[in-house]
């Protein structure tokens, strides 16, 4: 979810409903998703949730979040295999395999998970894969494997994209990453923002340096130790692109085997022939980073019940992790 609106109200401003006021000063959108971001507490005013009858008042700061625009252009029907983890009438969750695109863009137009969407639900006329309103909650990169989660209709999507804003979902990632955690435990605190000289990777700034980064915290804690790398488990107060990948080389750990944030480097371990052959033995093994999207956890937003998901490792991070293992118990 993103502020698409803000405004303080005029001075001489009658009380006049607020998606009333909205929907005259939000043309392109319309008054029914107006509407369903109010009952997903997505309309504020001064800092706080209101209604769709709430009254406007002279000096009022009014936020308006809601998610993408609808796609300007065609999705076509792909059969791609989904691994689903559960379905029901308001959402689904799917377990993506690393390689997998989400989202269709440069570079990628077919044979994405929306791609793969729209084949699933092609004889679901409700279901419109180019409707912002509904479909996909939040996304993990195209090498990153795990739980995803997906509306299937705009209200779920309203009160789910409220959850993933308001930091109230339970999400977790294993990642194996260079390095030896000096403690067992501990929060990385660092505002992201895409690099001056490289607009493809993310870097920790200081606020002040560059007003446009985000804050994002990452909790993490040790899982397994091995000479040379760590399993951790990262959970995520907020949702950053690239988060985790960028967070973990800021403290001097970055991701194995994540290419873009120099994981691919050898950056521990021994000066020897045997061992340089062996990590690249590993990359074999997992040629992306080293990151899966463990569990993840909700309210579903009919029932108010608590949903709490925990997928397996992908094929590839399980066989690292395991040879890692067999170092380990031969090291000396």
């Amino acid at each position: 979810m993103i502020e698409r609106y803000r405004c303080e109200v005029d001075k001489g401003q009658t009380p006049v409903r607020v998606d009333k006021y909205l929907a005259e000063h939000m043309p392109d959108t319309s008054r029914t998703r107006i509407q369903v971001a109010a009952d997903a507490d997505n309309i504020w005013a001064n800092g706080k949730p209101v209604a769709s009858n709430y009254k406007v008042k002279p000096g009022d700061v009014l936020q308006v979040l809601l998610d993408r625009e609808p796609i300007d252009y065609t999705i076509t029907p792909q059969n791609i295999p989904l691994n689903i983890v559960y379905e029901d009438a308001d959402l689904m969750i799917i377990n993506k395999p690393a390689g997998l695109v989400v989202h269709p863009g440069h570079g990628n137009w077919d044979g994405t998970l929306l791609n793969a969407l729209a084949w699933y639900f092609k004889d679901d006329n409700s279901f419109d894969i180019t409707n912002p309103d509904i479909g996909l909650v939040h996304r993990i990169d195209k090498d990153t494997s795990g739980l995803l989660l997906i509306a299937k209709t705009p209200q779920a999507k309203a009160h789910l994209a409220h959850q993933f804003f308001m930091h109230t979902t339970e999400r977790t990632y294993n990642a194996l990453v260079w390095g030896t955690m000096p403690d067992d435990n501990g929060t990385i605190q660092g505002a992201l923002a895409r690099d001056n000289h490289d607009r493809t990777i993310y870097r920790v700034w200081d606020i002040e340096d560059n007003p446009a980064a985000k804050e994002a915290v990452t909790h993490w804690r040790v899982l397994e130790r091995f000479p040379y790398v760590t399993l951790v488990e990262c959970r995520l107060e907020t949702g950053r692109t690239h988060q985790i990948r960028v967070h973990m080389k800021h403290i001097g750990h970055p991701l194995f085997a994540d290419e873009k944030y120099g994981g691919t480097e050898i950056l521990r371990g021994l000066p020897t022939q045997k061992y340089k052959q062996y990590i690249h033995n590993c990359f074999n093994i997992c040629p992306r980073q080293a990151l899966h999207a463990k569990t993840l956890g909700f309210i579903h937003p009919s029932t108010g019940e608590h949903l709490f998901f925990d997928s397996p490792w992908a094929d590839d991070f399980a066989e690292l992790i395991d040879k890692w293992r067999s170092y380990t118990a031969n090291y000396r």
